[in-house]
């Protein structure tokens, strides 16, 4: 990671780049395209946080967390639902940074506890997430594994 790398909100100048972001072909069964997320957001305004990661001027990954405290289903409370790396910038701590990035912010949301869930399988980011700390809860939803990482 030598470029510098930061977090902005969707905005008009970035959102079609934003849309175009792609992973790798194995992956495109496992994560969403951006631009179903970004609708997704806008269906969920106010608990939907999508961003967009740069490194440097290249826009390199899009993160989408959820906060909805009052959510009835424990785990979508506080929680990572989308993260795309682009194919040719993955293994480069950039996916790292935007799940960085969603803890920071339940942080400030005074939140204790962060969720993913993930589609099991030969190329699913089950491997990235356990690395980061998640622990699986034994839970499935949807055929998707619930992971969880209690912040420190």
């Amino acid at each position: 990671m030598n470029a510098t790398l930061r977090v902005e909100d969707i905005n008009p100048d970035n959102v079609i780049t934003a849309c175009r972001l792609a992973v790798r072909p194995e992956q495109e069964e496992y994560v969403s395209p951006v631009a179903n997320s970004l609708a997704e957001a806008y269906a969920n305004p106010g608990i939907a946080w999508p961003k967009v990661v740069y490194a440097g001027d290249e826009l390199v990954a899009f993160v989408m967390g959820g906060f909805d405290p009052d959510s009835p289903i424990e785990i979508f409370r506080c929680g990572i639902w989308r993260l795309n790396v682009a194919g040719d910038h993955q293994g480069k701590g950039y996916g790292r940074f935007a799940v960085q990035q969603v803890f920071d912010e339940a942080r400030r949301r005074g939140e204790k506890r962060v969720t993913v869930l993930w589609k099991p399988g030969e190329h699913s980011p089950e491997d990235f997430y356990l690395r980061i700390g998640f622990r699986p809860t034994g839970e499935e939803v949807h055929g998707q594994r619930v992971g969880e990482l209690f912040l420190d």
